[in-house]
């Protein structure tokens, strides 16, 4: 729990990433948690079986990046504690998101006037934040400047969420 708490703390700007260090049984735990809530939020957007096939592309898209960006600057050994630290991070966000989108249904079923624009600006805060955390991921890891922290955030991003959206649209 103590490591969790230490994991959670990088959403809150907190801790640096390359001080922790996670066992395989963590790291396992947070791609399935991933994988789960993933699929959760996805079947609840679109279909289910497009949904898991989505998660699951984000999810190799993701581990590719990580591990290219690692095997280009020479830094492999990095890969655990850099995956865990973003996909805790990640699966913090998509709880949230989780938690947005069955108050949107509420606020649906209850006739709320502005659900969606709710809905819509509580993601758009999540996307924002998720950025910032992947950003400061990196800028604790690698030492980068924020501008170059924030590009390869928004890069992972596209690289993660925009390939496998892409792909599912063919």
């Amino acid at each position: 729990m103590k490591l969790l708490i230490k994991y959670l703390s990088l959403c809150w700007f907190r801790n640096n990433p390359a001080d922790l260090t996670p066992p395989k049984s963590f790291m396992w735990k947070t791609v399935a948690f991933y994988l789960v809530s993933g699929m959760i939020v996805e079947g609840l957007i679109s279909d289910p079986a497009d949904g898991t096939l989505e998660v699951l592309l984000r999810t190799v898209m993701a581990f590719t990046s990580i591990g290219t960006l690692l095997f280009v600057i020479k830094q492999r050994e990095y890969f655990n504690q850099l995956f865990t630290a973003i996909f805790v991070c990640e699966n913090f966000i998509m709880t949230l998101a989780t938690v947005t989108e069955g108050m949107y249904f509420l606020m649906v079923m209850k006739h709320y006037e502005y659900a969606e624009e709710v809905s819509i600006g509580i993601g758009a805060l999540l996307l924002v934040w998720y950025l910032a955390i992947v950003g400061y991921i990196f800028r604790q890891f690698f030492s980068y400047k924020m501008s170059a922290s924030l590009t390869m955030a928004v890069s992972y991003f596209v690289l993660t969420y925009g390939i496998p959206m892409l792909f599912m649209d063919i």
